[in-house]
């Protein structure tokens, strides 16, 4: 079955391509589908912003739909970046000047105030009378520096034990606990409960 991203983040499509054609499902990004349309986030959670975009595209392709919206929570910043952690350097930031605000921002603060995680919330639109939201998280903590080279986003600072970022592991190793990953298994648990009724 085909099934439209509703994303063009060449990182995110790598992983969803990765974790769905084992599943059965052809993926395609909005660039390859052909649909260049500019969505607003302007939801306040990550549920909302990726029932806007799913909605959005499916309204525009009458296909499948999965969308997507993730992002970095951290408790000693009040859950910022949050729903804003692709513009948290400003509109125009590179992965390298988020993952800078983000640690001067946390300069200076304890390794047990640095808690944080992943968020992933899923969208899904078969058709019109069968839409699915799961979340999926993954917790850690802020490291001191970006270390790895795998991975986007705020991977580098975002420890998952004392030793390892998020972007020292490999696709594999990082597609079995991501907070993507977590979603898309949930998603995948629900789908095939459907199809099994």
């Amino acid at each position: 079955m085909k099934v439209i991203i509703a994303s063009n983040n060449e990182g995110k499509i790598k992983e969803f391509k990765a974790m769905l054609s084992p599943l059965g499902y052809e993926p395609v990004s909005m660039r390859e589908a052909g649909i260049t349309a500019e969505i607003i986030e302007d939801g306040e959670t990550f549920s909302e912003n990726a029932h806007i975009k799913a909605e959005a595209i499916y309204a525009i392709a009458k296909t499948p739909v999965i969308a997507d919206d993730s992002g970095l929570c951290i408790e000693f910043l009040g859950g910022a970046p949050g729903v804003y952690s692709a513009r948290y350097a400003g509109e125009h930031a590179t992965d390298a000047e988020r993952n800078a605000k983000v640690l001067d921002e946390m300069h200076g603060v304890d390794l047990p105030l640095r808690a944080a995680k992943f968020v992933c919330a899923l969208y899904f639109i078969r058709d019109d009378e069968h839409e699915i939201c799961v979340t999926g998280e993954c917790e850690g903590f802020i490291g001191e520096e970006p270390i790895g080279d795998n991975g986007f986003g705020y991977d580098p600072i975002f420890m998952i034990d004392e030793d390892t970022s998020m972007a020292m592991l490999d696709d594999e190793e990082k597609n079995k606990i991501s907070h993507r990953a977590r979603a898309l298994k949930k998603l995948a648990d629900v789908l095939a409960q459907e199809i099994s009724k």
